[in-house]
C-alpha cells in the first residue's frame, strides 16, 4: 500500500464515522490515543526502546480484546493513563472514550493494528495523515480547530526568515496543534549530525503552551508523531498571559488567537447576566488592556531572551488601534526592539472569513537609550492579491519572493523601506501602511475572476451572519 493510499484509507474511515454521528474532532482524538499506544508498542518491538506505558494499559492488552471487554479495557486505559505524569499525562489529559460502540472501536483498533508498523513510516506521512484530519475538522467547525490552524505556507515562510538554529530554544505561547514548533524542527534538524545535539533538539529545544485542553493533547501527539518529546511533554496547558513564568527563549514563533477582547460572564443572584472584559495586570506589562493581541505582544516582549528573534502573526488592529495602549505598545516595539520587517498577508487564507492579518518580525537587543528600530521594511502581499481556501489557495511559491526580499533587503514594487523618522511622524503611530494602487477599484479589466468574487461575497456574507448571530446570542444571554 502506497503512502497516499494509506492516508486516503484513514480519511475515508473518518467519513464513515462522521456519517454515524462521530465528528472529525472526536475521531482525531481517538486516533491520537490509539496511535500513541500502537507506536509505543512498535518502539519497543522494532527499536528496542523501553515502553513508557504500564503493561496493563499498553497496546497488546487492548488489541487482544473484543466486544464489551474491548470497550471496558479502552475506557480504563484512558482513565489510568490520564493520571500519569509527563507526555503520557498530557496526551491523555481528561481523555474520554468517544467510540463507546464496541464494533466501531474494534474497527478503528483493527485499522491501526493491521496497517502498521507506523513507526517505520516517514515522519511526513504520519504528519500528513494527522494534519489532514485536523484541517478537515477545522473546515467543518470554524469555531473549533480552525481558530488554531495557520496556513502552512505562512508558517514555513516565517520559520525560513527567523531561521532558528540548533542550540537555540523555540517557544510558541499559543501553540495550537504545533504547526510552528514542527516547522522550526524541520528547519533545524538538518543543521547537524551530532547525536547529542539532535537529542537535545528533540527533547529540550521546544516549548509550547495553550489554554485549551483538547488542543494541548493534539499538539503533544502531533509532536510525538514527528519525533519530538519522549518521556516529558514539550507542551503544557495553561494561560500564557496569566503570569511571567521566568523562562526566556531565543526564538518565538506564534499566531495568537484572533479576537480583540477577553471577556467572561457573571450571573447575578437574580439571574441577570453581565459581561465583564478581562484585562491582564502584570508588572512586566507596560500597558493594561483587554486587547488579547496587545497582551500577547507584551508577553512575547517579556519572554524573548536577549538577542532573541520573533515572527508573530497579528491582525491589522494592532497596527492602527488608537488609545494609550495601542500607541504606547507600538512605540515600545519601535523604540525598545528592532522591528525590522512587516508582511501584509492577503485575505481569504483563514478559516475565519474576513480576517486581515500580518506577520511582525522583530529582535530583542540589549537595553539601549537609542531607538532600536532604524528602519522598517514592509512587504505588501495583500493589494491586488486574491486568495480563497478552495479555488485559489495560498502556496509556498506565493511567498518565495517575500523570503528572498527578506534576506536581500532590496526595494521592489511590493517591498519598501521606511525610516524610524517617517514612522514616528505618522498620526497616532499608525503602521497600517500601503502604497500600491488597488487596481480593482479603478480598472474593471483587472477585477478578480467571477469565481473568486463569488467566493469573497460568500465569505463576507458568512462573516456578517456570524456577527449577527453573535449579537443575537449576546441579547439572549447565551453569548460567549
Amino acid at each position: 500500500m502506497t503512502n497516499e493510499q494509506l492516508v486516503s484509507k484513514v480519511w475515508n474511515y473518518a467519513h464513515v464515522l462522521r456519517d454515524q454521528g462521530i465528528s472529525y474532532g472526536d475521531y482525531v482524538e481517538q486516533i491520537t490515543y490509539l496511535l500513541f499506544l500502537k507506536m509505543d508498542q512498535e518502539r519497543e518491538e522494532f527499536l528496542g526502546e523501553a515502553s513508557i506505558i504500564p503493561t496493563a494499559w499498553n497496546w497488546t492488552s487492548l488489541v487482544a480484546k473484543d466486544g464489551d471487554d474491548l470497550e471496558l479495557q479502552y475506557r480504563h486505559t484512558l482513565e489510568n493513563l490520564a493520571s500519569e505524569d509527563g507526555l503520557i499525562g498530557t496526551i491523555f489529559r481528561k481523555a474520554q472514550n468517544k467510540l463507546s460502540d464496541p464494533a466501531k472501536l474494534k474497527r478503528v483498533v483493527s485499522l491501526i493494528d493491521k496497517e502498521g508498523p507506523w513507526i517505520g513510516l516517514e515522519v511526513d506521512v504520519k504528519g500528513e495523515i494527522y494534519e489532514g484530519l485536523l484541517e478537515r475538522n477545522a473546515s467543518e467547525v470554524k469555531s473549533g480547530a480552525g481558530q488554531y490552524f495557520t496556513p502552512r505556507p505562512v508558517i514555513e515562510a516565517i520559520a525560513a526568515c527567523v531561521n532558528p538554529q540548533v542550540g537555540e530554544t523555540v517557544c510558541d505561547p499559543a501553540c495550537g496543534t504545533g504547526g510552528f514548533l514542527l516547522a522550526a524542527y524541520d528547519h533545524m534538524k538538518g543543521q547537524t549530525k551530532d547525536r547529542d545535539k539532535l537529542r537535545d533538539l528533540r527533547h529540550t529545544a521546544f516549548t509550547g503552551t495553550d489554554i485549551v485542553d483538547e488542543v494541548v493533547r493534539l499538539c503533544a501527539m502531533n509532536l510525538y508523531l514527528h519525533g519530538i518529546g519522549n518521556g516529558g511533554s514539550p507542551v503544557t496547558q495553561r494561560d500564557a498571559l496569566a503570569n511571567d513564568s521566568g523562562e526566556r527563549f531565543k526564538v518565538i514563533l506564534t499566531n495568537p488567537p484572533f479576537g480583540k477582547k477577553s471577556s467572561y460572564k457573571i450571573v447575578g443572584e437574580d439571574g441577570s447576566i453581565t459581561t465583564e472584559t478581562e484585562s491582564y495586570e502584570r508588572e512586566d506589562f507596560k500597558f493594561t488592556t483587554s486587547n488579547k493581541q496587545f497582551n500577547f505582544l507584551q508577553h512575547i516582549m517579556t519572554i524573548m531572551d536577549t538577542n532573541g528573534r520573533a515572527g508573530v502573526v497579528l491582525p491589522d488592529n494592532v497596527l492602527f488601534e488608537a488609545g494609550k495602549a495601542g500607541e504606547g505598545i507600538r512605540k515600545r516595539l519601535l523604540e525598545g526592539f528592532n522591528f525590522h520587517t512587516l508582511l501584509r498577508l492577503p485575505t481569504g487564507i483563514w478559516y475565519s472569513p474576513g480576517v486581515k492579518a500580518n506577520v511582525l518580525f522583530f529582535d530583542k537587543r540589549p537595553a539601549s537609550k537609542d531607538v532600536q528600530t532604524k528602519e522598517l521594511w514592509v512587504y505588501d502581499y495583500r493589494t491586488n492579491v486574491h486568495k480563497t481556501l478552495k479555488t485559489k489557495r495560498l502556496t509556498n511559491a506565493d511567498l518565495e519572493d517575500f523570503v528572498t526580499c527578506y534576506r536581500e533587503r532590496k526595494e521592489t514594487e511590493r517591498f519598501k523601506r521606511f525610516t524610524y523618522e517617517e514612522l514616528a511622524a505618522r498620526d497616532k503611530l499608525n503602521l497600517d501602511i500601503f502604497w500600491l494602487k488597488d487596481d480593482s477599484l479603478e480598472d474593471i479589466d483587472n477585477l478578480p475572476a467571477p469565481d473568486v468574487l463569488a467566493n469573497e461575497i460568500v465569505e463576507n456574507l458568512q462573516a456578517a451572519l456570524e456577527q449577527f448571530q453573535s449579537v443575537s446570542q449576546e441579547l439572549a444571554g447565551d453569548g460567549e
